[in-house]
C-alpha cells in the first residue's frame, strides 16, 4: 500500500521509541511517560485508588505497563478491549560477577535471553541498559550508550565462515568494551555513571543489551523501517498512540493497553502475561465501578483482547519455509494470525471481528499460518484467554529477520496497527 505521511510520522515516531526503550523496564517507564504527558494519572499499585468514569489511568509493575481509559457513562458490566503486547525482546542478559576478559580485553560476561538470531549481534555498537537496585531502596534506569561491540573472527581466520556459522552461546558471545586488565577494571561502574549513582551502593540489576542504531526509513517509496526490538515494540507503540488519539471517551468499553515483560521467556513472572498483573488491574477497576463477583464475570464474557505481534512474512529467499498459498508480504497490511494447534486462540468468531475493526478502521488486513513442517511459536494470546477466559485473537504486522537484532517492517503497516487498535479500543 502507498507510503503516506502520516505512516512516515508514525514510523519516525516509532524509533523515537524504541530509542528511549533499549530493556523492557525503559520501555515500561516510557509508555507511563508518554501517556502522562497525554493527560493519563499515573497510580501506584501499593496505594488506594480513585478511579473513575471518565478517568484515564496508567500503572506500572516492573517492566510492563498497563494502561486504560475509562468511558463517563460506565458500569459494572462494561466490557473491556485489552490490546496485549510485550516489552522484551531476545538478546542477552548481564550475568553475575560481570566484569571479565582475556589477553588484554575488557569483556561483558553475558547470558543468551531468549531465542536470539546470534550472528546478527556481530559487529554492532551496542549498549548496557535496564535497572539498578541501590543499597537505599531505590531503583533507577541506566543506559551506557554506545560501548560494547562482539567482534566477528576475520574470514582470514575462518576460512569456513561463509559455509556456516555457529556461535558457542557462552564462549563467542562474551562482547568486548575496552582493553586493560579486568581486575582494575569494573563494567557496573560504567552503569552506576550513566544512572548518576555510586557503584558500592548498587545491590542488584537486570541489565540487557541492546542494539544502538536507530529505526531507519528506506527503499523503493520509502516502503520499509528496520529497527531493533520491533519484537514488540511495534505493537506496544501502536498501543500507545491509540489511546493517546482517543482522548476521554464518553461510551464504548474500558480501553486497556497491557505491555508485558518476559514474553519471550514464556510469560512466567508476576509481570508477564501468565502472572497476575492484568487479572489485578481488572479487579480494581471492576471494583471503583462498584461491580460483584457476577456482575465482573458478565462483563468479561462480552470483553475481546487482541494479541498483538509480530509474525513472518515471506521470505522471498526462502519462500519454502512458509505455507505455499498463504504469504503475507510488507507493505499489504496487519496479520490475523491462526493455528489449528491453539498456538495462536484465533477462532471464527474472533477472525469475524477483526475483520470488523480493520473495516472500521479502512485497514486491509492478511492472513498468516505456518507451514506443516516449520511448527510456529506461540504468544500471549492464548495466555491471557486462559487465564482470564477473554475472547481473544491473535494479530500483528509481517517482518523479516524476526530475533534479529535489528528486524525489518512495513512502515504502511505499523501505522495500519495503530488505525486498528484505535478501532478496537472504541468499540
Amino acid at each position: 500500500m502507498p507510503v503516506t505521511p502520516d505512516a512516515l510520522a508514525h514510523a519516525e515516531d516509532l524509533a523515537d521509541f524504541v530509542a528511549a526503550s533499549p530493556s523492557s523496564y525503559h520501555a515500561a517507564a516510557e509508555v507511563a511517560r508518554r501517556l502522562e504527558d497525554a493527560g493519563f494519572e499515573r497510580l501506584a499499585e501499593e496505594d488506594a485508588w480513585d478511579v473513575t468514569p471518565g478517568g484515564r489511568y496508567v500503572v506500572v509493575r516492573d517492566g510492563a505497563a498497563i494502561a486504560w481509559t475509562i468511558p463517563t457513562d460506565a458500569v459494572a458490566t462494561t466490557p473491556a478491549h485489552v490490546f496485549d503486547a510485550h516489552t522484551d525482546s531476545p538478546g542477552f542478559k548481564l550475568k553475575p560477577q560481570p566484569t571479565t576478559g582475556s589477553k588484554g580485553w575488557l569483556q561483558a560476561a553475558v547470558e543468551v535471553y531468549g531465542g536470539p538470531l546470534l550472528n546478527s549481534w556481530l559487529d554492532r555498537e551496542l549498549r548496557l541498559a535496564g535497572r539498578l537496585a541501590l543499597a537505599d531502596g531505590r531503583v533507577v534506569l541506566a543506559d551506557t550508550g554506545a560501548m560494547l561491540r562482539l567482534p566477528q573472527l576475520a574470514v582470514h581466520l575462518d576460512r569456513e565462515a561463509n559455509t556456516g556459522l555457529a556461535l558457542d552461546k557462552q564462549y563467542q558471545t562474551q562482547p568486548v568494551w575496552g582493553v586493560g586488565d579486568p581486575s582494575q577494571a569494573d563494567i557496573l561502574a560504567e552503569l552506576a555513571e550513566s544512572a548518576g549513582v555510586s557503584a558500592s551502593d548498587i545491590r542488584g540489576y537486570d541489565v540487557v543489551i541492546a542494539d544502538t542504531a536507530r529505526g531507519a526509513v528506506f527503499g523503493k517509496d520509502d516502503a520499509f523501517f528496520a529497527s531493533g526490538r520491533l519484537d514488540d515494540l511495534a505493537s506496544v507503540h501502536a498501543g500507545v498512540v491509540a489511546l493517546e488519539n482517543m482522548g476521554s471517551p464518553s461510551s464504548g468499553p474500558l480501553a486497556i493497553l497491557a505491555a508485558f515483560d518476559h514474553e519471550e521467556l514464556g510469560s512466567n513472572s508476576r509481570s508477564g502475561a501468565a502472572g497476575p498483573f492484568l487479572e489485578d488491574i481488572l479487579g480494581r477497576i471492576y471494583d471503583a465501578l462498584g461491580a460483584d463477583a457476577s456482575e465482573r464475570r458478565r462483563a468479561l464474557s462480552t470483553s475481546w483482547c487482541l494479541s498483538s505481534d509480530v509474525g513472518h512474512s515471506v521470505h522471498p529467499n526462502y519462500a519454502h519455509k512458509h505455507d505455499p498459498v498463504v504469504q503475507p508480504v510488507l507493505g499489504s497490511g496487519p496479520i490475523l494470525k491462526l493455528n489449528a494447534n491453539q498456538r495462536y486462540a484465533t477462532d471464527a468468531v474472533g477472525s469475524a471481528a477483526w475483520r470488523r475493526w480493520c473495516e472500521s478502521a479502512d485497514v486491509t488486513t492478511q492472513e498468516f499460518v505456518s507451514n506443516n513442517t516449520v511448527p510456529c511459536g506461540s504468544t500471549i494470546g492464548p495466555i491471557t484467554a486462559t487465564r482470564l477466559g477473554i475472547r481473544t485473537v491473535d494479530v500483528g504486522i509481517p517482518i523479516l529477520s524476526m530475533h534479529s537484532a535489528r528486524e525489518l517492517a512495513g512502515v504502511s503497516d505499523l501505522h495500519d496497527l495503530t488505525r486498528v487498535a484505535g478501532a478496537f479500543f472504541a468499540g
